[in-house]
C-alpha cells in the first residue's frame, strides 16, 4: 500500500523578511541530500521524482512545499528512513554539521552549460537583480501591514480578561493532557502550516489534520490571545513529554497558528482568515474567544477604528502580494534561461544516485 504525504512549509515569505524553519525541519535525519544549482536546474522535480518512487513502496513521506511558488517543493523527508533530500540553495541556506556523513551536496551546476549561460549573463544579473527588488518590497510592505495588525490588536487587547483567557487555556490543558506525563522527552517540531504565496495565502490544515481525531478551532477577533494560549499549551506539553507539532504564523513567525499532539489525536489551531475553517466532521469544536474574555460590544464601539484597520491592513497585504507575483515572473523567465542551458539527463544520474543510497539504507 501507498504512503501518504504530509504537505507543510519550511519557509515563509513574512513581516520579518523570508523565515527559515528549514534546520528544525530536519532535525534528526542522519542523512540529508542538500541539492545546489540555479533556477530551472530541475531541484523541486528531482526531489518529487525521488518522493513518487518511496511513495509507492509504502514509505510516508513529508513535502516541503516553496512559499515562492507552492506548486514546487523545498525538500522531501522520509521520516521513517531519516532521510531528506533539500533544496540548499538561496534564501534558504543550509549549512551541513557534519559533512560527507550527515550532510552531502549534489551539485546540479554541473549538467548546464557554462557558455550557453555566459550568453545571457547581462539578462541574469538583471533579472536577478529585479527578483531581489520585488522580494525587498514585499517584506518591507509585510511589515507595514504587521504594523498596522499591531495597532488593531491593541483595541481588543484593551478589552480582554486576561484572567480569564488563563482559565481557558487551563481548562484546555487539562482536557488535553488529563495530568499526563509520558517519561520521555517530547519530541518537538516546527514548521509552518501555511505561507504568503504569489498566489496569495496558502495553506496545509486540512492535510495535515486528516488523521486527527478531535480539532478545536479558535475563533477570534485579532490580539484576543489565540498565539499566547497555543504558546502555552505547546510549553505545558513539552513539559510532559508529549510530542508537539508547533506551526508558525506565515505573516508574523514570532506568532502560533496551530498545534498538533499526533500522539493524543489533538490538533487545535487559530481558525481564522487567512486559514478559515469550520467543523465538518465529528470530533470537531469550536472554540470562540469573543464574548468569552473579548468584552462583548467591543466590535461595536470601536466600529470605524477596526473598519479602517482592517481595509488599510487588506490594501497593504494585497500590495505585497503584488509583489511576491512579479518576483515569480521574472523567475519564472530566469528559470527559463538556465532550463535551455540544461543536460537534464545528468540531473536524473543524481537522481538514481540518492534513490540507490536511500535503497542501501532501507536495506
Amino acid at each position: 500500500m501507498a504512503g501518504k504525504i504530509k504537505h507543510y512549509f519550511a519557509g515563509g515569505n513574512t513581516a520579518r523578511g523570508f523565515f527559515s524553519l528549514f534546520e528544525e525541519c530536519l532535525a534528526g535525519l542522519e542523512r540529508v541530500f542538500i541539492l545546489k544549482g540555479g533556477p530551472g536546474t530541475g531541484k523541486s522535480t528531482l526531489m518529487k521524482n525521488i518522493g513518487a518512487k518511496w511513495l509507492e513502496k509504502g514509505f510516508d513521506l513529508e513535502f516541503l512545499h516553496c512559499s515562492s511558488d507552492p506548486h514546487s517543493i523545498d525538500g522531501v523527508i522520509i521520516r521513517e528512513l531519516k532521510i531528506g533530500v533539500v533544496d540548499g540553495t538561496a534564501p534558504h541556506i543550509i549549512e551541513p554539521k557534519v559533512p560527507g556523513v550527515v550532510e552531502e551536496y549534489v551539485n546540479l551546476g554541473e549538467a548546464w552549460d557554462s557558455e550557453r549561460l555566459a550568453l545571457k549573463k547581462e539578462r541574469i544579473v538583471d533579472l536577478n537583480s529585479r527578483i531581489q527588488l520585488a522580494f525587498r518590497s514585499a517584506y518591507e510592505t509585510f511589515e507595514e501591514a504587521l504594523k498596522i495588525h499591531d495597532d488593531w490588536e491593541k483595541i481588543y487587547i484593551s478589552n480582554m480578561d486576561f484572567e480569564k483567557a488563563n482559565k481557558l487555556t487551563d481548562k484546555l490543558a487539562d482536557l488535553f493532557f488529563n495530568d499526563a506525563a509520558l517519561n520521555k522527552h517530547s519530541d518537538v517540531k516546527h514548521r509552518f502550516l501555511g505561507a504568503a504565496t504569489p498566489e496569495g495565502a496558502v495553506d496545509f490544515v486540512p492535510n495535515l489534520t486528516e488523521d486527527i481525531a478531535r480539532r478545536f478551532f479558535i475563533k477570534g477577533r485579532p490580539g484576543s490571545g489565540k498565539s499566547t494560549m497555543l504558546k502555552k499549551l505547546a510549553a505545558e506539553a513539552e513539559s510532559k513529554g508529549i510530542d508537539v507539532e508547533i506551526y508558525h504564523c506565515g505573516f508574523d513567525p514570532h506568532s502560533l497558528d496551530m498545534l498538533i499532539f499526533r500522539e493524543l489525536g489533538i490538533a487545535i489551531f487559530d481558525s481564522t482568515a487567512p486559514h478559515e475553517y469550520f467543523p465538518s466532521r465529528e470530533g470537531d469544536e469550536i472554540i470562540d474567544l469573543y464574548g468569552t474574555i473579548i468584552e462583548m460590544g467591543t466590535d461595536e464601539i470601536f466600529a470605524e477604528k477596526i473598519k479602517h484597520y482592517s481595509q488599510s491592513y487588506q490594501e497593504k497585504m494585497k500590495q505585497a502580494i503584488s509583489y511576491l507575483a512579479q518576483a515569480k515572473g521574472l523567475r519564472d523567465e530566469l528559470e527559463s534561461i538556465y532550463i535551455a542551458a540544461m543536460d537534464f539527463a545528468i540531473v536524473d544520474t543524481y537522481k538514481d544516485r540518492i534513490n540507490a543510497e536511500i535503497k542501501r539504507i532501507v536495506k
